[in-house]
């Protein structure tokens, strides 16, 4: 999976575009970016401070990650989510 198939996953799953920001910090959603050494999935603080960053060497980890925290969270607020394959 890569960034392109990561937004078509959320487009098709129906996954609100403010719970998540691709490429960029984007303040209280889960985000995800490339890095100097790889990629990173963190969340955005009010600050847009970095909480809990993961790193990934791989773009396909890191977008699987970020897959599996959003639905963490859409469990969490909306009491939905999709089937895992």
């Amino acid at each position: 999976m890569n960034i392109q198939e990561l937004k078509e996953f959320f487009h098709t799953h129906l996954v609100p575009k403010k719970l998540y920001a691709i490429n960029k910090n984007h303040s209280m959603r889960i985000c995800i970016a490339q890095c100097s050494d790889g990629w990173e999935v963190f969340f955005s603080d009010k600050k847009k401070d970095k909480v809990g960053t993961k790193h990934f060497v791989h773009e396909k980890d890191a977008c699987e990650y970020m897959i599996s925290q959003i639905r963490i969270v859409m469990e969490q607020m909306y009491e939905l989510t999709w089937a895992v394959a």
